[in-house]
């Protein structure tokens, strides 16, 4: 009785264990995965599909694959490597081929394009993809018996295999991208005076005032490759290439590129004034470039700076120094901080992402220096103030070129700052609309504002309009709700050697007075007139320059101080300000990896007198408000001074890529008060540099 109630109770078990291992070896028969199956193949057996596969596709490829004849003309041997995959539909798509020669790329897409629609691959019954990867030697007759193909490995049906994905990021030799791209060439007198005069023949369609430039948009008139290309030095060692011919590093993939290269600003000199035994600048820093795709590209520069200038520089900085503690700012280059209780320590970042859509628009949006004009000073925006954010808008088409400008800039004076510490924030908005009329002939039309959160009412839209008349949103909005700046430049090709141009810029302006004679505050105006000779006296490489530049008091001002045209303590336009005029001399010298320029300034400035309270002009970062008198404003009022200034400049450019130099200035300074004051007073100096420099920006030493 006991044995057969056993077997009733175990019977069940047994029955439901033999079912569950049918049912199992059931479903292992439906979770098998199949390989695709050409129609030669049908009849073959399960274990023998992959050889078949293999056999049919390599039989395929071999008899359909014709050789390019290029490619058998130089007797090429090699491999043509590609993924590709077989999907749910049975259908081949190949996903990536990689050959050196173009064509052959070309050929295997066309037969993939040939190969017939099969039976799909399977897993668990149910049709999916798979993926294959696959190598073809070239000559044909190369290929071993046993094609190999490799397959991917699925973990479930919709799980898709990417562990050669990596493997597939191929780098490629970088082909000096940089100078077919939209990035800046870094605006630098010195180097735009090679490409210049190509730039300015008569009769091209180009436009000159906005810098920087872009590498694509010069070379359009200048090959800036060929001629670097030409200096470089006949070196094949890592190290020696690197140094004298290109850029450090390169990574070049798929539709990228990118360029890094440390920069650096060395000098050391001595001024004959200062009590010190010597001058320095210690400037480390990186450069980091590159593209993706053909429209967008970036660059960043960091600098990580300490100096030590020489008298005249470090009292101007320190009399610029910005509220909340910091003893000064370095001209050009930002906020500073003490070093070695002598010295500063000034840390800059630069950088900027460009997008060029079409041939009609770019755009970009960074942090950096902009200017407009065609001579050493610019009337409009000059780049001798600190960094600052931009967003930038050209626009091209036919005879005319569009520019639009967006500023955010600080006000750094004790008056400005806000309870919090931090900074008032302004933000300028700029037109500039250049027009070729002839193929001598450019005229330039320029509007400027400048508008103010200081009632937390951030930046007003209405400037943000790109294409308007800012005198009349300055009339809607209030005239105290902004300050606006109408200009005119001009430039007129006599001849492909000689360049004439000049700016005029508007502040304020009363007809009436104007006319009358009587010589009114509201009269504030400004005039630039230059010429440059190109190849002067038929010396190829030599730029004679000469300039005058003219503004009366007040001009760049505002009777609301904090809507002058400045930024970190320092004009925005010419760096006297105002109520000066002055001649400049330059000669530029370029001779293969030599250069040299000579400078000459005279100026003339009327300037306010210290311990008195009265406004003579000079200075847009104080109220006109103050002024002596509504008429008989006159040019120099104050105390006149007068400034000469000449600088003498040489050296050997090392790497024409990066524009790695040495060099070897020579300053001289004079400067004479009509007025001697405790801070104003008659000094000399003769400021000897040598320097080993990444040129990427203007140096300017004569600020005052």
């Amino acid at each position: 009785m006991k044995i057969k109630l056993l077997q009733i109770i175990f019977i069940p078990f047994l029955f439901i264990s033999i079912s569950n291992t049918a049912i199992h070896a059931q479903e292992s028969t439906k979770t098998y995965e199949k390989y695709p199956v050409f129609d030669a193949c049908k009849e073959v057996a399960v274990d023998r599909l992959r050889t078949c596969f293999d056999t049919t596709l390599k039989d395929f490829l071999i008899t359909n694959f014709k050789v390019p004849s290029i490619v058998e003309a130089e007797n090429y041997k090699g491999n043509v490597s590609f993924l590709f995959e077989v999907n749910e539909e049975g259908s081949f798509k190949l996903i990536y081929a990689d050959a050196v020669y173009e064509e052959l790329k070309k050929e295997v897409k066309r037969v993939f394009e040939l190969l017939p629609k099969i039976t799909p691959p399977t897993y668990s019954g149910k049709p999916t993809y798979m993926q294959f990867s696959m190598t073809l030697k070239i000559p044909l007759t190369d290929n071993e018996t046993e094609l190999q193909i490799k397959s991917s490995k699925k973990v479930n049906q919709f799980t898709r295999d990417n562990s050669d994905e990596f493997k597939e990021i191929i780098s490629k030799k970088y082909e000096d991208e940089e100078y077919e791209s939209h990035l800046n060439i870094p605006f630098s007198h010195q180097r735009y005076a090679i490409f210049d005069q190509a730039l300015n023949q008569s009769g091209s369609n180009s436009h000159t005032a906005s810098k920087p430039y872009s590498f694509a948009y010069v070379n359009n008139y200048f090959d800036l490759k060929g001629y670097n290309q030409s200096l470089f030095k006949n070196k094949k060692g890592w190290w020696g290439r690197k140094w004298w011919n290109e850029h450090f590093t390169t990574i070049k993939g798929k539709n990228y590129w990118i360029t890094f290269d440390p920069i650096a600003d060395l000098q050391l000199g001595r001024d004959d004034s200062d009590d010190v035994d010597f001058t320095y600048n210690n400037t480390r820093g990186a450069l980091i470039q590159g593209g993706i795709g053909k429209k967008f590209f970036f660059s960043t520069s960091l600098y990580e700076s300490q100096g030590r200038f020489a008298d005249y520089f470090n009292d101007f900085a320190r009399n610029i120094r910005p509220a909340g503690g910091n003893p000064a700012i370095i001209p050009g280059r930002g906020i500073a901080k003490e070093f070695n209780s002598d010295a500063f320590d000034y840390p800059v970042a630069e950088g900027y992402i460009a997008y060029r859509p079409n041939e009609h628009f770019s755009f970009q949006f960074g942090n950096g220096k902009n200017f407009i004009g065609d001579g050493y000073r610019s009337l409009f925006l000059s780049d001798i103030a600190s960094p600052y954010p931009y967003f930038k808008i050209d626009t091209e088409f036919g005879k005319f070129k569009y520019t639009n400008l967006f500023l955010s800039v600080r006000d750094v004076r004790p008056e400005a700052t806000r309870d919090d510490g931090s900074f008032l924030a302004k933000y300028i908005a700029t037109h500039y609309l250049s027009w070729n009329v002839t193929k001598k002939l450019n005229l330039g039309f320029y509007e400027a504002v400048i508008t103010d959160d200081s009632a937390d009412r951030g930046l007003d839209v209405n400037f943000l309009n790109p294409i308007i008349f800012y005198r009349f949103i300055e009339f809607s909005t209030g005239s105290r709700a902004g300050n606006a700046l109408i200009g005119l430049s001009g430039k007129y090709k006599w001849n492909d050697r000689i360049n004439l141009y000049g700016q005029f810029i508007l502040d304020e302006l009363s007809v009436d007075d104007f006319f009358g004679g009587e010589q009114n505050f509201r009269n504030k105006f400004g005039v630039q007139l230059g010429v440059k000779y190109y190849n002067a006296f038929k010396v190829n490489g030599l730029l004679l320059q000469g300039e005058f530049n003219q503004v009366r008091p007040y001009t760049f001002s505002h009777n609301t101080i904090r809507l002058n045209f400045g930024h970190n303590n320092q004009p925005l336009a010419h760096p006297k300000g105002a109520n000066f005029r002055e001649v400049i001399g330059i000669a530029n010298y370029n001779h293969k990896r030599w250069f040299g320029t000579a400078k000459l300034i005279y100026g003339q400035q009327g300037r306010d007198l210290e311990g008195n309270a009265t406004a003579f002009g000079g200075d847009i970062f104080t109220s006109e408000n103050n002024r002596p008198s509504d008429d008989g404003i006159e040019l120099f009022q104050g105390n006149k001074v007068s400034t000469f200034y000449a600088d003498l400049q040489v050296g050997y450019l090392i790497n024409p890529t990066t524009n790695l130099k040495v060099f070897g200035n020579f300053i001289f300074r004079d400067f004479n008060p009509d007025a001697v004051t405790a801070n104003t007073f008659s000094n000399s100096t003769t400021w000897f540099n040598i320097g080993f420099r990444t040129d990427l920006f203007n140096w300017y030493n004569d600020y005052q």
